[in-house]
């Protein structure tokens, strides 16, 4: 995890701290890689949409970029598969580190799932409240 963001030190997991909320790239691509183990990057692209959290579309540069800072971060690897015909490709693994931080991602989409639930639940409420007056 890159740690905790300045409101929360010393606390859970929280979304301010696990970067890339917009699109969810990171634990989507973290969670494929654990349960199809060592990818290509064009394989993982092509996989990503049928697990995407939000209805935004995951571009190849965002998927890209999120493997380079999940390396960087230690939670990816990745080698050159020279075999076979045509240009070296990257293969993409997940590390323990990274099985560590899709635990940490999944406790912090359970908290945002709970408030995001409250908070429409809440909404809702308005909406019974309006009716009734």
């Amino acid at each position: 995890m890159r740690g905790h963001c300045h409101r929360h030190a010393g606390q859970r997991p929280c979304t301010c701290a696990m970067g890339n909320l917009y699109r969810f790239v990171e634990p989507v691509v973290l969670y494929v890689l654990e349960r199809d183990g060592p990818t290509y990057g064009y394989e993982l692209g092509s996989s990503l949409q049928d697990h995407a959290l939000t209805d935004a579309e995951i571009d190849r540069g965002a998927l890209y970029r999120t493997l380079q800072r999940l390396e960087t971060m230690g939670h990816v690897t990745s080698t050159w598969d020279r075999t076979g015909p045509g240009p070296a490709r990257h293969v993409y693994a997940i590390t323990d580190a990274g099985r560590k931080h899709l635990r940490e991602w999944s406790v912090v989409l359970g908290n945002l799932a709970a408030s995001m639930r409250a908070f429409v639940a809440e909404v809702e409420s308005l909406d019974d409240a309006s009716v009734k007056t």
